[in-house]
């Protein structure tokens, strides 16, 4: 068959493939709607890829229907040989069909309808959930997860109730930075509030979007509404972690966690909610990478606290579960685990800790981490953790006679 040489202006400048949708953007350039949406919306890039000019002030597309007709009617003259044409596409969702569909789902009997046609046009593609978030549909689906009050519709796979509705859809949209920033400074934390609310008492799935939707607000916020994280948050964060809900959701608690635990209230808070043992726990049988970089990440924050050290002295593999991450897990990993250990022994040490610390292999592993190459900053705390013990250490038989060139008499 005879090789069919496309013409170049019927080329995507991203992707080098035939444009089905063409989409001419602020700049002129003519792109194909599916591979310019990835550019901008989910690649968040904000520049033209061909003339590297700022897309900030307008990132409109338009639709070049001139170039589709030329593209449709060359498929059609070159169906002979293999080629298809294409349909026409769907037009996209525009702000004043959002609006008039915001307006309509004030109504409580039509509420439940129209979130499920906002859902559907969420998921066609990213263009439409930035319009549904420029025509105000984030400020609708917070305010009905702000709600106490919620209907309930019984459906094919259960019940569902409008505030469940509104979370999926709210997380499904991947609201901008500036949507996300409005929502966790709306009303003096109320959003927060509801989401915890949502995490005491709402299904294992509208738990898990909250947390998710919490994970992706904490991401781009500014200090001052963590600072102000109430205790029932934490005990409710903690609750998701240790229900174990998804893979997606547990990662998200911990981010979360991670983003709320550099300040002391907070890892006293953490403390209080459990989340140590919630930790330890999960370490014992999380072999993921970046989960158990996460949870070490989490367990050195709330143990900069002298609550959080309490916690892990108290649990029977506290102490056992750190040291063997140690060289287990990443570099990363490696880092934390022994500065964890060496906020034990420089401000919780009693006799039985430094004894317990030797029995269950601790100062071992120190001395090992000395030999190999994971880092100078570990390598550093990890002498200095076997120099604060020294006495009550250097001579014990726990120590094996390969790793004693180690220890730092």
């Amino acid at each position: 068959m005879e090789e069919i040489q496309i013409p170049s202006y019927f080329i995507c400048p991203i992707s080098l493939e035939m444009m089905k949708d063409p989409v001419t953007i602020s700049t002129g350039i003519t792109y194909d709607r599916e591979n310019i949406e990835k550019w901008i919306f989910s690649a968040k890039n904000n520049i033209c890829p061909v003339t590297k000019q700022s897309l900030i002030t307008s990132i409109e597309l338009t639709p070049n229907v001139t170039l589709r007709r030329l593209i449709q009617s060359w498929c059609t003259i070159n169906a002979s040989h293999g080629i298809e044409r294409f349909p026409t596409p769907k037009p996209p969702v525009s702000k004043p069909q959002i609006i008039k569909l915001l307006k309509e789902a004030k109504s409580p009997k039509m509420q439940m309808k129209s979130l499920k046609t906002l859902r559907s046009i969420a998921s066609e593609n990213d263009a439409n959930k930035r319009c549904m978030e420029s025509a105000g549909a984030m400020e609708f689906l917070a305010s009905i997860i702000n709600n106490n009050s919620s209907e309930v519709f019984e459906e094919e796979e259960g019940f569902m109730s409008t505030k469940d509705e509104a979370l999926s859809i709210l997380y499904q949209l991947k609201l901008s930075e500036n949507g996300l920033k409005s929502l966790i400074m709306s009303g003096n934390g109320e959003f927060i509030e509801s989401l915890t609310r949502v995490m005491q008492h709402g299904s294992y799935e509208s738990r898990a979007y909250a947390v998710m939707l919490m994970k992706d607000m904490f991401e781009v916020s500014t200090p001052t509404p963590l600072l102000s994280l109430k205790q029932e948050f934490f005990t409710q964060v903690v609750q998701v972690l240790r229900d174990e809900i998804s893979q997606k959701a547990t990662k998200a608690s911990l981010q979360v966690l991670v983003h709320a635990c550099p300040f002391g209230r907070n890892r006293v808070k953490a403390a209080e909610a459990g989340a140590i043992r919630v930790l330890v726990d999960l370490l014992l049988d999380s072999s993921e990478k970046r989960v158990c970089e996460l949870m070490l990440i989490l367990l050195d924050q709330i143990c900069q606290s002298a609550e959080g050290r309490a916690e892990l002295l108290n649990h029977p593999g506290g102490l056992a579960i750190v040291s063997k991450k140690i060289l287990r897990v990443s570099k990363v990993g490696s880092e934390r685990a022994i500065k964890i250990l060496h906020s034990i022994s420089k401000f919780s040490s009693t006799p039985s800790v430094v004894q317990e610390m030797l029995s269950l292999g601790v100062v071992a592993k120190l001395c090992l981490v000395l030999q190999v190459d994971c880092g100078s900053k570990a390598k550093e705390r990890a002498r200095e953790i076997l120099k604060f013990h020294a006495k009550a250490w250097r001579n014990s038989p726990c120590i094996p006679m390969n790793l004693l060139s180690s220890y730092p008499f």
